[in-house]
Order: structure tokens, then C-alpha cells, then sequence
């Protein structure tokens, strides 16, 4: 008898030790050894983290199962887990709790799936990590503070991702890593275990920003070592597809221009060219401006000297009066900014040069105050806060002909004035004022706006106003529509029941009302062609359909009505027939 006890309480220990196979996952395969019991997910249909996941796993592999995100809490409940691994999903998102209650985990692979970015502070819930494998991710960025929460890290593998520029401090603030090398090289490599780096084939940017971590990776050394040594430059184009032990960088510095020439006069008609030096670390971005204005319609040129210093040119094909002012050229970086000004000034006609004889015109005629040049402008395009103007001239020379846009409120004497180049024949104007009346000319550089050269338009309120509006139209359309759709008997109607159209009654008293309102703006001969103009051009023809609509509606329904008292008198309690 003591032996039949001794042998069913070892069946039930053993029962408990080791769940039954029936406890699986659905789809899933589950396998004991001598590390406790894994789980294993291969190419299901799962889509998300179950919910139900047994609590008794050492190991679970979750790959090719359309997982989108890691959520809070996801594997809390399973105290045990050692080792996760979930390749080759479709994982987006990490929720910072995701680790939560894994304080056993000692592995975590996530290689192939779609994550831009870590939270890594959430490794604060898994101190005794060891692996950590984010290979073939698109990954852009690493903070410093990054390896912070892994003290324990011996193999980190952030290969096949797209980072570009990193800091060395990254490393620096590696526990593990700081630990080893404070106990010494020779201590270290007698005891202490390697760490793995795994950092190749990432789109690497060598410039100034880089400088420390290629400095860096050139003084590696056991206990730390790279996977691939050989990392590669991807930009800039100078030292794409150079080694890091190729390259050689300098520290970052903001830009430097300079210039030979910053004061000239020159004739009317002459070609100019203002060119500036660029010196910066990293590659600064360059523009140029006249008077305090983006220009437009000139051409610029940037030619690279060497790997710190940029050409700028900028070319005005043909010199005007009003041509002459204050350029500046701009360069700046995420370091600073710095820029260099010009000054033109253009010979005057009377003057005389140095040898008494007078200066001759220029080889080109100049659109003269008297010259009458057909402008056809339109507006092409409009939104709440901007326009973008068209137009076209009938001049003899249009290779050389510059047009001035004159932009300000109606009314109003003070305008912006922009010049734009040959063969330009279109403009936008954004961030203006919404409910305000504005005024635009097009006219020849040296020229006041004349008649039909100018358009008045009106800014909107918001979109919101606009779309209401546009709404209210369609719904009206919609309800004549049906109205015309609907066979005429259905509105017969008896003696005692008489058939109403108060929607129609509105929709025609709103626009007597509207008809009486323009009848009093074009009084005032204030209409203008704006958006309302041809609004309310929409709502006449509206207007006008509905009445007819009305009057044909209340023929029909008294023809009916007395057709219906010929035919039938009786019925006098019937209140419609359908036909």
C-alpha cells in the first residue's frame, strides 16, 4: 500500500511539473529540455501577443506571425521566460511597459521587423539581459543614454539598420563596458567574458558630426569587439565608400563666407556675377537674397573647392535699374549662420566716364513709361490664405522682358514688390490675411500698373465656412433633384388634404432675399469677381430653378385636384393617390 502512494504522488507531482501538451498555444508546437518548456510559433496567422499565454515557458519564438506591436504588459504573466525571440514580424511599435515582469529574460531577438525607434528605458524591467538582437530594423537614431538600462549587455547586434550619425558617448555610458575597462585590459581578457558589437551596413554620414565615433571605433580593443570591423562611409559623396580607418575628420564649425569683390558699378545691360566662399563643417546649406527678399528668377551655381569649402555664384544675366541694391549671400548649419552683402550700383546716362566721352545705351531696348504691353493675368488657383497668379505678355523680346508683381491690401499705397526673370510666367503668394480684400498687378519692371492689370480678390474666412457652404449648395441640388424625380400623382391631393412644399417655400424665400441683397450691392457698384460674386452667380440659377419647379408643381397639383373631383367625388377622404 505505501508503495502505491509513493507511486501516485510522484504522478501528480510530475503531472503538475510538466503540463500536458493539450495546454498549447493553437497552431503552435510546445517541447520540453533540460532548459523547461518552449513554445513555438512558426508562420501563424496570430496578428497579435495572446492573451492566455501559460505561465510555465522558459522559451518562447514567436516568428513569421504578423505581429504589428509589442503592447504593455505583453509576456508579464510569464515570470519565467529566459529567452524570447520574435523575428521577422511586422512590429512597429515597442510600449515602453512591453518588457514588464520579465526579470528572468536574459535573451530578446527582434531582427527583421519595422521598428524606427526603441523605448529603452523600458529595459529597466530586464536587468539580467544579456542578448539583445535588433538586426535588419530601421532604426535612425541612438540616444546617448541608450545603453544606460543594460548593464549586463554582452551582444548587441544593430546591424542592417538606418543610422547615420551616432555619438560616441553612446558607448562611453556602456556599464558593462566601463566596468571592464576601469579593472584593466590584462584583467579583463583573463576573466572577464568579450562584448559583441554588430554595427555594420548602416548608411553612415562621415562628416564632423561622426568624428568621435570614428575615433572610437579605431581605439576598439578586447573586451570589445565589432562583428565586422569594416565599416563603410555612405556620404558624403567625397568619401562614400571609404573604411572609417580611411577617413580623417576635423570638428565641426559654423560657416565662414568671404567674398573678393562686395562693392561694383556697373552699366545697364551688363551681365554680373557675385560669387562667395563658403568654409563649414558640416555642409552648410547657401541662398541668396536682395533687399531682404528671396530672389527669383536669377541663377545660382554652387561648385565644391574641397570637403569644407562651397563656390556660390550668383548670375544676373542682364543689369536693370532696379537691379541695383544690397545682395546678401546666406550659409548656415545646425552649428550657425554667417553671411556676406554686396553692393551694385549701375552708371548713371549723363554720367560721364573718366575720358569726358558720355556712357552709350545699353544693346537692348528698355520698356519705357509710354510702353503699352498686353498683360493677360488671371487668378488660376485660390486658397483661404494664398493665390497662385498666371499671365501672359505680348512683348517682342520675352527672353529679356522682367515683370514686377505689386501684392498689398485694397486701398492700401504701401505694396510688396517682387521682380521676376524671363520665362516666368507664374507665382504664389501664401499666408495672407483670411476676410481681407487684396489687390495684385503684373506690370513690366519699369513700369506703373495700368488698366486691367490689376485683379481685386478676397481671402476666406476658414475652410470650415467654405465647406459649409459648398455643403448647404449640394444638399439644395440634392433636394430638387428628388423633387423632379418623384412622379407627379404622388402629389395629388383631395379636397380635405392639401399637399405643402415648405422646403421649397424656404429655399425660394432665401433666395428673394438673396436676389435683394446683390440688387443692392451692384447699386453701391461694389460686386467684385471674387469667390461670393460666383456664388451668388450659383445661387440666382438656384433660385431660378426653384421657382419654375414651384409654379409647375402648383399647375400640376390643381389639375390633378380637379380631376380628382370629376372622376370620383365620393372619395373625399382618400388623402393621396399613387400612380
Amino acid at each position: 500500500m505505501a508503495t502505491l502512494y509513493t507511486v501516485l504522488a510522484i504522478a501528480w507531482l510530475f503531472y503538475k511539473v510538466t503540463p500536458a501538451s493539450t495546454s498549447c498555444l493553437p497552431g503552435c508546437s510546445c517541447t520540453n529540455d533540460n532548459l523547461g518548456r518552449s513554445l513555438l510559433c512558426m508562420e501563424t496567422a496570430m496578428g497579435r501577443i495572446p492573451d492566455n499565454v501559460p505561465n510555465y515557458f522558459s522559451k518562447i519564438r514567436i516568428e513569421n506571425s504578423h505581429l504589428t506591436e509589442l503592447p504593455s504588459g505583453s509576456f508579464s504573466k510569464v515570470s519565467a521566460l529566459a529567452s524570447l525571440w520574435l523575428n521577422f514580424n511586422d512590429i512597429t511599435l515597442m510600449n515602453i511597459k512591453s518588457l514588464e515582469g520579465l526579470t528572468n529574460l536574459t535573451e530578446l531577438r527582434l531582427q527583421g521587423n519595422k521598428l524606427r525607434s526603441v523605448p529603452w528605458t523600458a529595459f529597466q524591467d530586464t536587468p539580467n539581459l544579456n542578448i539583445l538582437d535588433l538586426k535588419l530594423n530601421r532604426l535612425d537614431v541612438l540616444p546617448e543614454s541608450a545603453l544606460r538600462q543594460l548593464p549586463g549587455l554582452t551582444y548587441l547586434d544593430l546591424s542592417f539598420n538606418q543610422l547615420t550619425v551616432i555619438s560616441r558617448d553612446v558607448f562611453l555610458n556602456w556599464p558593462l563596458l566601463n566596468t571592464q575597462e576601469r579593472k584593466g585590459r590584462k584583467e579583463a581578457s583573463s576573466g572577464e567574458a568579450n562584448v559583441v558589437l554588430a554595427l555594420h551596413d548602416n548608411p553612415w554620414l562621415c562628416d564632423c558630426r561622426l568624428k568621435g565615433f570614428v575615433e572610437f571605433i579605431k581605439t576598439i580593443s578586447p573586451p570589445l569587439i565589432l562583428m565586422n570591423s569594416y565599416l563603410t562611409c555612405t556620404g558624403p559623396s567625397s568619401r562614400a565608400g571609404k573604411f572609417f580607418h580611411e577617413v580623417g575628420l576635423k570638428a565641426c564649425m559654423k560657416p565662414e563666407a568671404s567674398a573678393t569683390e562686395t562693392n561694383m558699378t556697373v552699366s545697364l545691360g551688363d551681365k554680373v556675377t557675385l560669387q562667395c566662399l563658403v568654409k563649414a563643417r558640416p555642409e552648410p546649406s547657401i541662398h541668396w537674397s536682395y533687399n531682404l527678399k528671396i530672389i527669383k528668377g536669377f541663377t545660382v551655381a554652387e561648385t565644391r573647392v574641397d570637403d569644407e569649402t562651397i563656390r556660390s555664384q550668383l548670375v544676373i544675366p542682364s543689369m536693370h535699374l532696379e537691379d541695383r541694391g544690397i545682395y546678401t549671400c546666406f550659409a548656415n548649419n545646425f552649428i550657425g549662420n554667417f553671411s556676406v552683402s554686396f553692393l551694385i550700383n549701375i552708371k548713371s546716362f549723363n554720367a560721364s566716364s573718366s575720358g569726358g566721352a558720355a556712357m552709350s545705351r545699353p544693346p537692348f531696348p528698355l520698356s519705357s513709361a509710354d510702353e503699352n504691353v498686353y498683360i493677360d493675368i488671371r487668378i488660376s488657383k485660390q486658397t483661404v490664405y494664398g493665390i497662385t497668379l498666371e499671365w501672359y505678355a505680348a512683348t517682342d523680346n520675352p527672353a529679356e522682358t522682367w515683370f514686377t508683381i505689386q501684392l498689398g491690401k485694397y486701398h492700401s499705397e504701401k505694396k510688396e514688390l517682387t521682380y521676376i526673370g524671363p520665362g516666368i510666367n507664374t507665382y504664389s503668394v501664401n499666408g495672407l490675411l483670411p476676410v481681407s480684400k487684396y489687390e495684385v498687378c503684373v506690370t513690366l519692371k519699369n513700369q506703373t500698373p495700368r488698366a486691367g492689370q490689376c485683379i481685386v480678390f478676397l481671402t476666406g474666412s476658414d475652410i470650415s465656412q467654405l465647406e459649409q457652404r459648398e455643403k448647404f449648395i449640394h444638399i439644395i441640388v440634392i433636394m430638387c433633384a428628388m423633387v423632379l424625380a418623384v412622379p407627379v400623382g404622388m402629389y395629388a391631393c383631395t379636397t380635405d388634404t392639401r399637399c405643402t412644399f415648405s422646403y421649397l417655400d424656404r429655399c425660394t424665400e432665401q433666395c428673394k432675399r438673396r436676389r435683394r441683397q446683390e440688387k443692392t450691392l451692384r447699386t453701391n457698384g461694389e460686386r467684385q469677381g471674387t469667390f461670393d460674386s460666383l456664388q451668388a452667380a450659383s445661387d440666382e440659377g438656384l433660385c431660378r430653378d426653384s421657382e419654375e419647379l414651384m409654379m409647375k408643381r402648383r399647375s400640376s397639383q390643381d389639375k390633378n385636384n380637379h380631376k380628382g373631383r370629376v372622376q370620383d367625388p365620393q372619395e373625399t377622404n382618400i388623402g393621396a393617390k399613387l400612380y
